[in-house]
C-alpha cells in the first residue's frame, strides 16, 4: 500500500507538477489513512469500501481539525482513490459518495497605503548589504503581488530591467511574466550592483539565485519570514504575513483602476473567482496607490 502511495505522490509531482508543499501535505495526509486502515486489519486497497471511508471521516471529525483541513485531507484522497481506480489497482471508488466540508472563506486582509510605504522604508536605514538587500525583496514583493515561494525561487536572468518585468514560476509550472515599478527597479540595480557581490560567496561563483542570504545561498521561504516579521514588528504590524502583502498589492491595484483580467495575469490565479474576492478591499482596506513621499508604487 505504501508504495502505491509513493507512486501517487511521484504522479502529481511529475505529471501534474504540483508544488512541494501540497506534495507533502497529500503525503501527511494519505500517511494518516494508512496507519487508520492498517489499525482495522486492512492491508489493500480493495478491501477499502465506502463505509470505511466514512469511517475514516467520522474519526477526523472528532479530532476536531478545521473543516479547511478536513477539505485538503478528503481531497488528496479522492485524488488518489481516482489514481488507483484509473491504474485498475481497485474495480470501485469508495470515496465516491463522500462530500468535502464546507470551507469558510474568510475574507483577504490588506493593509493600507500608507503602512506599506512605512515598511518599505525601514530598510534604507540600514546601509549593510543585507538592508539593501531586503529593500529590494520587499520592492519586488509589492510591486508584483508574488508568493513568498515565487520571489525566492527568482533567478538573477528573471528580471528583464529594460521591459521592466520579472519572469516568475507560479503553481503548477505556470510561468508569468509581471510588471515591476519604478522603484522595484532602482531598489534591484542597487542591490545587484552593491550588496549581492559582497553576499556572493567566492567559493560559490555559480549561484544564479536572485536574492542571496549572509553565507551566499538562495534564501529560503523561511528566511524571508523572518525578515519580514523584524520588520513588521518595527511598524507594530504584528500580525503581518507575506500573503498579506499579496493582498495588499491586489487591493491597491484595484483601487488604482487596473483591470481584473489583469490583475488575474499578475497574480497568476487560475480562476477569475479567485481574484474577484479582493474586490471588496477596495473599499475597506486599500488607500491611496501614492506613496507618503510622493513617489507612485503603481506598476
Amino acid at each position: 500500500m505504501n508504495q502505491d502511495v509513493a507512486q501517487f505522490l511521484a504522479y502529481i509531482a511529475d505529471e501534474r507538477k504540483m508544488s512541494a508543499n501540497t506534495i507533502a501535505a497529500y503525503r501527511t495526509d494519505l500517511d494518516q489513512l494508512c496507519t487508520f486502515l492498517h489499525e482495522r486489519g486492512i492491508t489493500g486497497w480493495p478491501k477499502v469500501d465506502a463505509e470505511v471511508m466514512m469511517a475514516f471521516v467520522l474519526n477526523l471529525k472528532e479530532k476536531r481539525y478545521a473543516s479547511s483541513t478536513m477539505a485538503r485531507r478528503l481531497a488528496a484522497i479522492k485524488s488518489f482513490f481516482a489514481f488507483l481506480q484509473e491504474r485498475g489497482i481497485i474495480s470501485h471508488d469508495p470515496t465516491a459518495q463522500l462530500d468535502a466540508p464546507r470551507v469558510d472563506r474568510f475574507p483577504p486582509r490588506a493593509i493600507s497605503q500608507h503602512q506599506v510605504d512605512e515598511l518599505l522604508e525601514l530598510p534604507l536605514q540600514n546601509s549593510t548589504p543585507e538592508g539593501i538587500r531586503d529593500k529590494a525583496m520587499l520592492e519586488v514583493l509589492y510591486a508584483t503581488g508574488m508568493r513568498v515561494s515565487e520571489l525566492v525561487a527568482l533567478n538573477i536572468d528573471d528580471v528583464m530591467f529594460e521591459a521592466k518585468t520579472v519572469r516568475c514560476l507560479g503553481r503548477q509550472g505556470r510561468e508569468r511574466t509581471v510588471p515591476l515599478s519604478d522603484a522595484a527597479i532602482t531598489a534591484l540595480e542597487e542591490y545587484l550592483d552593491i550588496a549581492r557581490p559582497q553576499l556572493a560567496r567566492q567559493d560559490n561563483d555559480d549561484e544564479v539565485a536572485l536574492f542571496l542570504n549572509h553565507r551566499g545561498k538562495r534564501l529560503t521561504r523561511q528566511g524571508f519570514w523572518l525578515i519580514l516579521k523584524t520588520y513588521a514588528e518595527q511598524v507594530g504590524l504584528h500580525e503581518l504575513t507575506p500573503h498579506m502583502l499579496r493582498h495588499s498589492f491586489a487591493a491597491h491595484q484595484l483601487r488604482n483602476g487596473v483591470d481584473l483580467r489583469e490583475l488575474q495575469e499578475r497574480l497568476g490565479h487560475a480562476s477569475l473567482a479567485t481574484t474577484q474576492m479582493y474586490a471588496h478591499l477596495t473599499e475597506h482596506s486599500a488607500q491611496s496607490g501614492i506613496a507618503s513621499n510622493g513617489r507612485s508604487r503603481s506598476s
